[in-house]
């Protein structure tokens, strides 16, 4: 299980390094991304930047192996699907985005999702995981 959590760690910490670089990079206009990003969601993009901190305290939690990995996984998660809840009002009402913003989003839960559950196979104790060798 060690060496699960320390590659899911490095994976995420590619991840979370990646979005935190990117988002911030588009609020803060630094090395003129926001003109190259087009009809961003700025919404979106403060979401995926809260999300970065939360993914690099996941990685933390990997290397330390700390049951609040789980829940910080499953945080950014449930904070990733209410913002893609508002980004579809945003899209209905006549809000401008780019088609590339639902695919990442969409990418990015998947990305969560599968990561929380292996933070869970590994730190939550469960009665069937008792039973594995």
């Amino acid at each position: 299980m060690k060496t699960v959590s320390m590659l899911s760690a490095i994976i995420l910490l590619i991840f979370a390094l990646l979005t935190l670089f990117m988002s911030s990079s588009v609020i803060f206009d630094w090395f003129n991304i926001r003109a190259k990003e087009g009809n961003y969601v700025l919404f979106i993009v403060w979401i995926n930047f809260i999300c970065s901190f939360l993914y690099l305290l996941a990685v933390y939690g990997f290397v330390k192996s700390k049951t609040w990995t789980f829940y910080m996984l499953l945080s950014a998660l449930v904070i990733l699907i209410l913002g893609f809840v508002v980004l579809l009002f945003h899209i209905k009402n006549g809000g401008i985005y780019e088609t590339k913003t639902i695919t990442a989003m969409l990418f990015r839960m998947m990305f969560t999702l599968a990561f929380s559950l292996i933070a869970f196979c590994i730190f939550i104790k469960t009665p069937w995981r008792k039973q594995l060798p």
